[in-house]
């Protein structure tokens, strides 16, 4: 998976310069409209939200991570490994279902396709027996 999608089921829209993540006491930081940066659908939860930039600056980078303990900056990998593997199962599930969807249809597409071939025959027999 290359890029976070947005998890908005009718969305699913690729995210490719912000990232809205839940976050507690973060609405002065968050725009006042609360749209979604992908899809721009109103985001009416009352749940509290941090913008995050998907392409921060190298300056903005070694600003928020110098001097940190090297623990704590393994702590922060983790929890982004973490959020990338959720949205990677996130992504995978809907796969998932799109491909039983599909199947489901192709299965509904299949039967008709068979009701009308037998159809098809029945018309061809009525035909030939009544030219003969």
């Amino acid at each position: 998976m290359d890029h976070l999608k947005c998890n908005r089921l009718t969305c699913r829209k690729a995210l490719t310069e912000k990232a809205v993540v839940v976050f507690d006491c973060a609405n002065e930081l968050f725009n006042a409209s609360r749209l979604c940066p992908a899809c721009e659908t109103s985001l009416t939860e009352p749940d509290d939200v941090v913008v995050c930039s998907l392409h921060p600056s190298n300056d903005y980078k070694t600003s928020v991570l110098s001097g940190l303990n090297p623990a704590i900056i393994l702590e922060i990998c983790s929890r982004a490994m973490s959020f990338w593997q959720y949205q990677v199962q996130q992504e995978h599930s809907f796969q998932q279902a799109v491909l039983r969807n599909i199947n489901e249809k192709n299965a509904q597409l299949q039967k008709q396709l068979e009701n009308v071939v037998r159809e098809g025959e029945q018309l061809r027999t009525v035909r030939d027996w009544n030219a003969s």
